[in-house]
This record gives C-alpha cells, structure tokens and sequence, in this order.
C-alpha cells in the first residue's frame, strides 16, 4: 500500500513539476497545522508539499507556539472536531487563510471569527448521511421486533419455560 502512494506522489510532482512557478509562491514555505493525527497518506502529502506542524508533537503548549516565528507562517489548519479552531487560536494566526476539517460538524470552530477575518472553511458534510439512514432503520426494526427484549428472554433462560410471543409486523 505505501508503494502506492508513494508511486502516486511522484506521478503527481512529474505531472507538475512547475506548480511553485505557476502558483508564484514557494510550497514547503506554506504552514500547515495539523491539530490532530489523521490518515498517514494525508500526513505524507501534506509534509511532502508544505511545511506541516503537527500540534500533538510541538514540545511547547500550543499558546507558547503560536507566538513564535512558525505560528506566523501558518496559512491553513486541518483537523476534526476534536479540538476544533476557537477564537484563540483563530487570533492568534495572523496568516491563515483556510479552516479544513475532515469531520460533518463545524460546531467547534468560530465561524462568526472566520468570515471576520475572510478565512475559508471547508469540512465533510453528508459524508454519513447513507450510515445514519441505515442505523436509523435498523433501530425502528430493533424496538418494532423486540430483538433487544427477546435476545434477554433467550439469555436468561426464560424460553424454556414459555414461549416469548411474537412481536410488531413490519410491513
């Protein structure tokens, strides 16, 4: 699996080998902080093209980092719902220009601050929506046939007394 992705990182820096002549800025001077540990692909692409701190190894608190000269040079954020983008950390990146979040919710980043500052924001949304649907109908399938309840009557011993009786038709 590496192979492959390392074949595809190649095959895209030969596709193009100009992308810094044609964006007009240097790549790996572009920061990137990654708030949490994510797809080990994702890692290596993001540290292959830009210069990517990763918060849960900085030794310093994330206050103490962001005050130095790196913290200045971070441009995007990437992260989930975890820790999310606050006010703070928002403030305290005054060259950041992206919030991307690999997660549905935008509930823990400041968006009021963002449009504020004219920073773009990007997550995930309906990514789960197809799962929700199905766990929601095999919940009303669950209370409808008593699976729960019968799955105990049978666990405990109770079938070989009396029968459970049946439960809700479906359809």
């Amino acid at each position: 699996m590496e192979t492959n992705h390392h074949t595809t990182q190649q095959t895209e820096k030969e596709k193009n080998p100009n992308l810094e002549k044609i964006l007009g800025i240097k790549m790996r001077s572009i920061g990137v902080l990654m708030t949490c540990p994510m797809d080990k692909y994702l890692e290596q692409h993001l540290e292959t093209h830009f210069n990517l701190f990763k918060l849960w190894h900085c030794n310093s608190s994330i206050t103490e980092f962001l005050k130095t000269d790196q913290g200045n040079t971070i441009r995007a954020v990437v992260g989930n719902t975890e820790i999310g983008e606050d006010v703070e950390l928002i403030a305290s990146l005054p060259s950041l220009e992206i919030v991307a979040n690999y997660s549905v919710g935008l509930d823990k980043i400041d968006l009021r601050k963002c449009e504020e500052k004219g920073i773009r924001v990007a997550n995930t949304p309906d990514v789960l929506t197809d799962d929700v649907a199905d766990l929601a109908i095999w919940l009303i399938l669950r209370v409808l046939r008593r699976i729960c309840a019968s799955d105990a009557y049978v666990r405990i011993g109770k079938w070989k007394d009396a029968d459970f009786g049946l439960a809700t038709k479906v359809c």
